[in-house]
């Protein structure tokens, strides 16, 4: 399998949830920013979490915290340009990206994008239920140029950059529970626990 970095995506600005960082939320005795790293380590080669502001609030996760290089808070896709970047100063070719707010997403995540892209994509995202979840993807840093200059031109949306790139879609059952069930509101936070009794 090649070498890939992970990144976690924790730069949004929970405004639904009253603002702060819900990536840090308690969730059946531990946070969810847990919950993503314990299960997108082993994944990856190596491991990093993008955020902006101050870094020493990750700083017990022992983390490369990197922010956003682009500023003014584009979202998700300037994330991705972030991890791109940093992976490829480390030498690395590929960046697993996930929502740090999804934490079920699931152990073979980043072997099935790999497989998928494997046929000669340079990009690849996860689908569950009908759905595309773009932030949980698989991204060559051949695409640092055109996702920078699609940026530039105000295009932010991850969904359409990826369909731009011809990624490929991978699908992922959501039966008992969709992998990638998102929090964002606090009755999120509370559906989530009640799923992972039953896991």
């Amino acid at each position: 399998m090649k070498a890939v970095a992970g990144i976690i995506l924790a730069g949004g600005q929970a405004r639904r949830m009253g603002g702060g960082d819900k990536t840090l939320l308690p969730l059946a005795g531990t946070t969810l920013l847990d919950k993503v790293v314990r299960c997108l380590r082993p994944q990856v080669t190596t491991l990093a979490l993008n955020a902006n502001g101050p870094p020493q609030r990750f700083a017990r996760f022992g983390l490369p915290v990197i922010a956003d290089v682009i500023e003014g808070q584009l979202g998700p896709l300037a994330g991705i340009l972030s991890g791109l970047q940093w992976a490829q100063d480390q030498g690395l070719g590929w960046v697993a990206t996930v929502a740090a707010d999804t934490p079920l997403f699931p152990a073979d995540l980043v072997s099935r994008l790999m497989a998928a892209v494997d046929q000669g994509a340079n990009a690849a995202i996860a689908a569950s239920n009908g759905r595309d979840h773009p932030t949980c993807g698989l991204w060559s840093t051949g695409l640092i140029a055109p996702l920078r200059q699609s940026l530039e031109h105000e295009q932010r949306g991850v969904w359409r950059f990826a369909m731009a790139q011809a990624a490929v879609t991978v699908d992922w059952s959501a039966s008992p529970v969709d992998p990638f069930f998102n929090v964002n509101t606090a009755e999120d936070l509370h559906r989530l626990e009640e799923a992972l009794k039953r896991r």
